[in-house]
């Protein structure tokens, strides 16, 4: 690589070059991409650290320009951080090595430049390009995303393999993307397959993605997994963002890969996701023949039915396993009966090898069932010739012949749930759950009465497995069974209308039933992707259950929302209200419920106002179809108080909840788990509308309820102990407050796990409190072991990681790394911005931590113009009266006073106290704050007097509000003796 400012990645540097030489042209990428800071600026910066760090214009002038290498690792490892923040924020399509590449590829140029081979000397061994394993050897770690089908029962080398190879191998820098179109059933599948792991195995390629290509959305979320699984900085609330980011890794590296693109089944799917680069090979296996398809650098294989030989010799292998001998004549007329279609030769064989017949006596009853068949499979596409009868016909047989072996009975009625679900990969949790053994048990009556366990179904699928009817594979977690969609059409065409709908239904119970509440792995992608296809195969069946539609369909939405997908949850949610209006009508209790998750989510999005807005709208639809006394009425109001409180209004959300509560009493026990959430929420909002030592004690009161109603260990006890352990800290007691967490998260530990999330909260409040409680090191040291934590149990954004980094951040700059704390805000809020959009609560509150973090650092006018661009933001999303703005505007005057203005900023709190005493009230801690801002900057700009009165007077409301022991009381007594010493009072 020259000595351009090319942003590529620092993997395609070239292989001749010395270590020195590739360290330094990967130094200068990422410097153009992090916006070429001059040596001035990284020497600011550096020394902004604590402790400070050395880096000399000079230095970094040899290191980017090759004349050396740093000799100090934490000068290394810092500007490697430093650069590659700023290149997230100026050149989000810059895809960094991670940090073990630089340190390995520095210790490789130190050692090289000791043994005086640097600049010039014998080539060193080609440095890493991909991801390198966290013990440092010197080979990638290989990264495979998605099940590769495993090899079919006595697999053929079919000529046509060949042809794939050829075309697939490449060469320089063109990208060559195979395309196998064909017929269902053909081996498209089975030939890609085979293809990718040969050429994993042979180690031709170190990452492999095997995406189920059936719809876009399939596709963007196998790369977005590729993504995370690759460790490129990705948001699971943006797939598409995080897609993108997997295909600008693809063509910009130099590590080798192989996509395939299983089953496309709309060229459209594709439009712009087809991956490229000089590194990598693309397989496509699809239906279509389109032009689309074809392209630039792709070529299209197509791929027929097996040969004559092919066939032969496949039905001769799988008979020879089972010492059968039949003449080739007859298997040739066997096969040219069922038209060389694998499919329906792998169907025959299992049949022949099941029956112990010779092919002849299976050609006789193929042809007399094709005789007696009254459907036949209409593939959408059309096949060629009869192809579509042999299918249907050789089907029959063999799920006839499954059915009777043993357990007898139970393979038809499985085939046709899994016929309605995921061809691509069913959990074998849901076709051994409770609504299907019941379905199960059901459908084999009268022949007998038994139960049917869950070992009966797992022998059932392996029956189906035998006569290749399904791919059963224990090995490939949650995606066990794979069904052809040839052979599901070809079942569900043997349902009547009404059995269908019920198919449609014990599928659903049964992916409700597996759902995990901790949603981990893949379990939620496979679930929901079984889901969508459930809903797509069976038409309105699932919105026939029980008079109102299925909860799996509310169980996906919700889904979406849990993974961090908080925008998608509000998409599909609204996509569900309006279908559930037009066929369920408007006042249905479906159509309500989802209305209200449909705002719940709207809130969790960040539109708290329009949350509270559309729950008061449902609340009147409530009062007119339910009445005031109905659980959901009562539920609107819960949820309609809660997001006024979040909207800014927390002293009408308590009121709100006292009327609740009064209501609830009425017509409830006083220990009804309604009344119980209630008071909880009443708590809450006390002290959020600034009564704390109220809040402490209402939650206090509440906890001794909760553990003589509920006990000590479920799950709304533990969470009152957590709520009144926060107030009790808000109230003054940070120690306490931290030794209620370490108590309580050892109980969190003992009855949910270290991977809980709501055990990985816990843990974060703990932080919290230990830091407030003055241990502000030890804070940042746990919250940076908790983010490790949230990374691998919750992924790289998921809303509650984002958090912990927030907390790391805020914790890092009160423990004195100012510098460090802002970088983290600057990166942190690159995400928030894509996951959330630029007017979510989370992301402005990220903006004024950065703000605050910028003014420690120094930057004392950059921290004022942030607030100011801040507070403009807050007017137009909040308004002027919300509780966040006027943070906001404490913000803003602190830091002005900072930067050389005390009389302004004075002059800032003196407003600002106005109005928090018009909106929050003399004792709310927003206004004693900013009583306190105002008695401060009267006093730094020059009028220590009148400070030391206005400290009097605040002293005398804290004494009262919060009493004498707590940490602002003591900070104000500070402050008085200060300005009474400064006016000469004493």
């Amino acid at each position: 690589m020259s000595g351009s400012s090319d942003s590529t990645d620092a993997a395609e540097t070239a292989g001749a070059m010395d270590a020195t030489s590739r360290y330094a042209a990967a130094l200068r990428a990422l410097h153009a991409a992090a916006g070429a800071p001059d040596g001035a600026m990284i020497q600011r910066q550096a020394a902004a650290q604590l402790p400070p760090l050395k880096v000399a214009p000079a230095s970094w002038s040899d290191w980017r320009n090759g004349r050396n290498v740093p000799s100090n690792r934490k000068v290394a490892d810092w500007l490697i951080v430093f650069l590659c923040g700023r290149a997230r924020q100026k050149s989000p399509e810059y895809v960094a090595p991670p940090a073990v590449w630089w340190e390995k590829l520095r210790q490789q140029a130190r050692a090289e430049r000791r043994q005086g081979r640097g600049r010039g000397g014998r080539p060193p061994t080609a440095h890493p390009s991909a991801p390198t394993s966290q013990k440092g050897e010197s080979e990638p770690v290989r990264r495979q995303v998605g099940v590769v089908p495993r090899a079919a029962d006595c697999f053929q080398t079919r000529q046509i393999a060949d042809r794939l190879t050829e075309a697939a191998a490449g060469g320089g820098t063109v990208v060559v993307s195979q395309v196998l179109a064909g017929m269902g059933g053909i081996g498209k599948t089975q030939l890609a397959a085979a293809y990718a792991r040969r050429i994993w195995e042979q180690r031709e390629v170190e990452v492999l993605v095997w995406v189920s290509a059936t719809s876009r959305s399939q596709i963007l979320a196998a790369y977005a997994q590729a993504a995370t699984e690759l460790g490129l900085p990705t948001d699971p609330g943006d797939v598409e963002q995080a897609a993108r980011r997997f295909l600008t890794w693809a063509q910009t590296t130099s590590t080798a890969w192989l996509v395939v693109l299983d089953d496309v089944q709309d060229p459209a799917d594709v439009r712009e996701l087809w991956p490229s680069g000089a590194a990598g090979r693309v397989v496509v296996t699809t239906r279509r023949r389109e032009a689309a398809l074809a392209g630039r650098d792709r070529r299209v294989v197509e791929v027929e039915v097996f040969t004559k030989a092919e066939a032969r010799a496949y039905l001769s292998a799988k008979l020879a396993v089972y010492d059968r001998t039949d003449s080739d004549a007859e298997i040739d007329a066997l096969a040219a009966d069922l038209g060389y279609l694998p499919l329906a030769l792998a169907q025959a064989a299992a049949y022949l090898i099941d029956a112990h017949l010779n092919c002849a006596r299976y050609r006789e009853r193929l042809a007399d069932r094709r005789h007696r068949l009254a459907k036949v499979v209409p593939e959408e596409g059309g096949l060629p010739d009869d192809h579509p009868a042999i299918v249907a016909a050789a089907w029959s047989l063999s799920i006839d012949r499954a059915d009777r072996a043993r357990p007898a009975g139970l393979a038809r009625p499985l085939l046709q749930v899994a016929a309605v679900l995921d061809p691509h990969g069913i959990p074998q949790a849901a076709l051994t759950s409770t609504p299907v053994l019941t379905y199960l048990a059901t459908e084999r009556r009268p022949q007998t009465t038994e139960e049917v366990s869950a070992a009966d179904a797992y022998d059932g699928l392996r029956v189906l497995h035998r006569f290749s009817l399904i791919d059963h594979d224990p090995a490939a977690s949650f995606q066990e069974v794979r069904v052809h969609q040839l052979i599901q059409r070809a079942t569900r065409e043997t349902l009547s209308g009404a059995e269908s709908t019920a198919v449609a239904h014990v599928a659903a119970d049964a992916l409700l039933e597996v759902w995990p509440d901790v949603e981990r792995d893949q379990a939620g992608p496979v679930l929901r992707a079984n889901t969508a296809t459930l809903h797509t195969l069976t038409g309105t069946a699932l919105w026939e259950w029980n008079d109102m539609a299925h909860p799996i369909l509310l169980r996906a939405a919700t889904s979406l929302g849990d993974s961090g997908q908080v925008h998608a949850a509000v998409t599909e949610y609204t996509q569900l209200h309006a279908t559930m209006t037009r066929l369920l009508g408007p006042d249905h209790l479906a159509t309500l419920i989802t209305r209200n998750n449909l705002a719940t989510w709207r809130g969790l999005a960040g539109d708290a106002a329009g949350a509270a807005a559309a729950l008061d709208d449902l609340l009147t639809d409530r009062l007119r179809v339910l009445g005031p006394d109905h659980p959901d009425t009562l539920m609107t109001r819960n949820n309609l108080a809660h997001w006024r409180g979040a909207a800014g209004d927390a002293a009408g959300a308590a009121a709100a909840f006292e009327d609740l509560l009064a209501n609830h009493l009425e017509v409830l026990d006083a220990d009804h788990s309604d009344i119980l959430i209630t008071r909880h929420n009443l708590a809450s909002c006390r002290g959020t509308a600034g009564d704390v030592a109220g809040a402490a004690a209402a939650f206090e009161d509440l906890l001794t309820d909760r553990l003589r109603v509920l006990g000590p260990d479920h799950p709304d006890t533990l969470m009152t102990r957590n709520n009144l352990a926060y107030w009790r800290g808000a109230a003054g007691d940070a120690a306490g407050a931290a030794a209620v967490f370490e108590d309580l998260l050892t109980d969190y530990v003992r009855m949910l796990g270290p991977d809980h999330p709501k055990t990985l909260a816990v843990g974060n409040n703990l932080a919290y409190w230990r830091g407030l409680a003055g241990d502000a090191a030890g804070a940042a040291a746990a919250f940076e072991d908790l983010l490790t934590d949230c990374l691998r149990v919750l992924g790289p954004d998921h809303p509650d990681t984002l958090t912990t980094r927030n907390n790391l951040a805020t914790w890092r700059g009160l423990a004195g790394d100012a510098a460090g704390a802002a970088a983290a805000f600057e990166d942190l809020l690159i995400h928030r911005l894509r996951v959330s959009g630029p007017d979510h609560p989370d992301t402005l509150i990220t903006r004024n931590n950065l703000a605050s973090s910028r003014g420690l650092a120094g930057d004392a006018a950059g921290a004022v113009a942030a607030f100011e661009d801040l507070l403009t933001d807050y007017l137009r999303v909040l308004g002027p009266d919300h509780p966040d703005t006027l943070t906001t505007r404490n913000g803003l005057a602190d830091w002005r006073g900072a930067a050389g203005d005390a009389a302004g900023a004075a002059a800032a709190f003196e407003d600002l106290l106005t109005d928090c005493l018009r909106v929050l009230g003399p004792d709310h801690p927003k206004t004693l704050a900013a009583r306190n801002g105002l008695a401060d900057w009267r006093g730094l700009a020059g009028d220590a007097a009148g400070a030391a009165a206005t400290t009097e007077d605040l002293l005398t409301d804290r004494l009262r509000v919060l009493g004498p022991d707590h940490p602002d009381t003591l900070t104000t007594r500070s402050h008085l003796a200060y300005w009474q010493e400064q006016a000469g009072l004493v």
